[in-house]
């Protein structure tokens, strides 16, 4: 079996790959690629994946980092099944309708600004009507029941406690006289998580196809997050400012109305404090979540059973139309906006930060991952001011970071999932993750385990046999895109402010912080270094 890496290599976003195997080609995932301008360039280039050549394709959740290229794959030639859960249909139904909205969008805003320069206007990645056209293609498949989409191939489909519908694969290929048994592990959940099952156990493969988002640390615990949370509302309601959450529409937005709720029934969230979900996508996902609640898990059921709703909120209010969500930032007082997109890289949050983000009272709380090259990454760094619109904004509001709302598993979540694995022999491959990150947890599961670990890189190649180590074909042109040097120095300068930050509270605090300081400045110095020296490469 051969495998090739389309995305998700030393990367979060991009989330595909291309399997061969018994003269068949098929995928897993199409994800978009997100971040800086030179990553999102990945997703023009589809011809790479040949998508005409693809027999069918297999959906781990809907997130779009994992399925948002799919109407451009369909607009370039692929034609195959789509195999997915139930939930995952529903959730990517209106998802690809909305990710194409803001393409369109997009596109338009584009084209306006470049034909005032006499410049040729934007075609959008994908329309409408590509997303549509993806949808007969859709088929569904149950958890733990196996498939068979050619002789040789046996797929099943397995809760992988992450969000509604996400899925881990186990495949079982019959190939050349010899079986061999493959897991992707899709996006692990965090266990315990409110609305989600655990992630499924599972205790026999061949091959390890392992998420490694949170690979370099772990999350705090729960209860620990909702007192963070609370202590943004108290310290924005008690300024008269807004608490802005940006937040992914599905799941991340479920699990703060949830925890909002928990916050009310304790006496934590005003009564007279609103609380806003503003993103039509969002709004729609809650009525799926809501009508998908067999999926739930057992604590969310009893609630259920008992009269409660965890969905909902006496000051909960929807803004699905343009015109509510513009009046939500003309409204005095303090109030919850929970908005998309969850990295603050698009969609209605930026409205939400611009007019917040400069207001001293106004709280901004994350709640999910920051990749590389986002708004909401740049802010959680430090930055002192972020470009909104075309605008430097500046940040003063109080930035709080809660990763114990993740749908990731943690650290030693994910080596405690490993754990259940009892093959001998077992090879572990870390996708879905940084570089750094996945480096880190490689050395830690070598160390807990004695497996062997690879980190594929971007586009590079293997082939899988039982029992040998893999053969790898990298393909260095296309490893790694052109360097984004707005975001280096952009990067470089938000380092050097929070040295100088430092520096200044250097005398108080003793040798130990003049140590760190030291440290920091020799680490910035290496990575100056480093740009010069690419710099001097180009």
């Amino acid at each position: 079996m051969k495998i090739r890496f389309m995305g998700a290599a030393r990367t979060v976003t991009g989330s595909c790959f291309i399997l061969e195997a018994g003269g068949h080609r098929f995928a897993i995932d199409c994800g978009l690629h997100q971040g800086n301008a030179e990553i999102d360039k990945r997703n023009w280039d589809v011809d790479i994946y040949d998508p005409p050549g693809i027999e069918f394709m297999l959906i781990t959740h809907a997130h779009m980092d994992h399925s948002g290229l799919l109407p451009r794959l369909v607009q370039k030639g692929f034609k195959g099944k789509v195999y997915m859960t139930p939930p995952t249909q529903d959730l990517l139904r209106i998802m690809l309708m909305d990710s194409a909205h803001i393409q369109e969008t997009e596109a338009q805003w584009k084209s306006r600004k470049q034909l005032r320069h006499g410049e040729a206007d934007t075609t959008p990645l994908y329309t409408q009507k590509d997303a549509l056209a993806s949808f007969p293609l859709f088929a569904t498949v149950a958890y733990g029941a196996p498939f068979t989409p050619f002789p040789g191939l046996r797929i099943t489909f397995r809760d992988a406690g992450h969000i509604l519908g996400a899925s881990m694969l186990e495949l079982t290929v019959a190939e050349n006289g010899a079986t061999s048994r493959i897991v992707f592990s899709g996006d692990i959940g965090r266990p315990a998580q409110l609305l989600m099952k655990d992630p499924t156990e599972i205790g026999e493969a061949d091959f390890l196809f392992m998420e490694s988002t949170y690979g370099n640390r772990n999350h705090r615990d729960e209860n620990d997050s909702r007192d963070e949370l609370a202590e943004a509302v108290a310290y924005s309601y008690g300024k008269g400012e807004k608490v802005i959450i940006p937040a992914f529409a599905v799941e991340r937005t479920q699990e703060m109305i949830y925890s909002l709720h928990i916050l009310a029934k304790d006496g934590r969230l005003p009564a007279d404090m609103p609380v806003f979900v503003d993103s039509p996508l969002a709004i729609q996902a809650t009525e799926i979540f809501r009508n998908r609640k067999d999926y739930f898990d057992r604590e969310t059921k009893l609630l259920l059973a008992n009269g409660e709703d965890p969905l909902t909120l006496p000051q909960l209010r929807y803004t699905p139309s343009t015109q509510e969500s513009m009046e939500i930032n003309s409204v005095k007082g303090p109030a919850v906006v929970i908005s998309a997109s969850g990295m603050a890289n698009a969609g209605r949050i930026k409205h939400h930060l611009r007019h917040n983000l400069w207001r001293e009272g106004a709280s901004v709380v994350f709640v999910g991952f920051q990749a590389q090259g986002t708004t909401g990454r740049k802010i959680v760094d430090g930055a002192k001011k972020v470009r909104l619109f075309s605008e430097e904004v500046a940040v003063k509001a109080k930035i709080f970071t809660i990763n114990g709302f993740s749908a990731h598993a943690g650290q030693s979540q994910l080596l405690d999932w490993l754990g259940n694995f009892k093959t001998k022999g077992l090879q572990v491959f870390l996708i879905h993750g940084e570089y750094g990150a996945q480096q880190e947890l490689a050395g830690l599961i070598e160390d807990r385990f004695g497996l062997p670990v690879s980190i594929p890189d971007y586009l590079e190649e293997i082939t899988l046999e039982g029992g040998r180590e893999p053969a790898r074909v990298e393909y260095p042109e296309k490893a790694a895109p052109r360097i984004d040097w707005e975001f280096l120095i952009a990067d470089m300068e938000t380092r050097f402010a929070q040295l100088r930050e430092r520096q200044g509270q250097v005398e108080a605090k003793g040798w130990v912080e003049q140590t760190e300081l030291r440290d920091r400045v020799l680490e910035v110095n290496r990575n100056i270094a480093g740009i010069i020296s690419e710099l001097g490469n180009k």
